[in-house]
C-alpha cells in the first residue's frame, strides 16, 4: 500500500488549501484515514480522520476552517483547509489504518505566511 500527499505550499493568511492523499488501493482496506502534521520542534499531531462509513473528527483548533472527506472512486482522501492561519504551518501527512497496521504518506509541506 503507498499514500501519496500532495498539494501544499505556500499561502497567505486567510487563504485556502486542499490536500489530497492518494492511496495505491481500495480506501475500504482502511477502517480510518487521517491527517496528521508535524511544525518544526513539536510533535506529529491529528488534524483529522474520517472512517470508512464516512464518520469525521476534528482537531478543536481547526473546527469550522478544516473539512476532511473521501472520494471511493478515487481511492482519495482529502483536507479542504479555509481561513489559514501562521500557526498552521506545518508538514501535513496522511495516515491509513488497516488492522494494526499503519501506513503513512511522505508528507507535504504547508506554508502560511506573508
Amino acid at each position: 500500500v503507498q499514500l501519496q500527499a500532495f498539494g501544499g505550499g505556500l499561502v497567505q493568511p486567510g487563504g485556502s488549501l486542499r490536500l489530497s492523499c492518494a492511496a495505491s488501493g481500495s480506501l475500504s482496506a482502511f477502517y480510518l484515514m487521517a491527517w496528521y502534521r508535524q511544525a518544526p520542534g513539536k510533535q506529529r499531531e491529528l488534524v483529522a480522520s474520517i472512517t470508512r462509513r464516512g464518520s469525521t473528527n476534528h482537531v478543536d483548533s481547526v473546527k469550522g476552517r478544516f473539512a476532511i472527506s473521501r472520494d471511493n472512486a478515487k481511492n482519495t482522501v482529502y483536507l479542504q483547509m479555509n481561513s489559514l492561519k501562521p500557526e498552521d504551518t506545518a508538514v501535513y501527512y496522511c495516515d491509513a489504518k488497516a488492522g494494526f497496521i499503519d501506513y503513512w504518506g511522505q508528507g507535504t509541506q504547508v506554508t502560511v505566511s506573508s
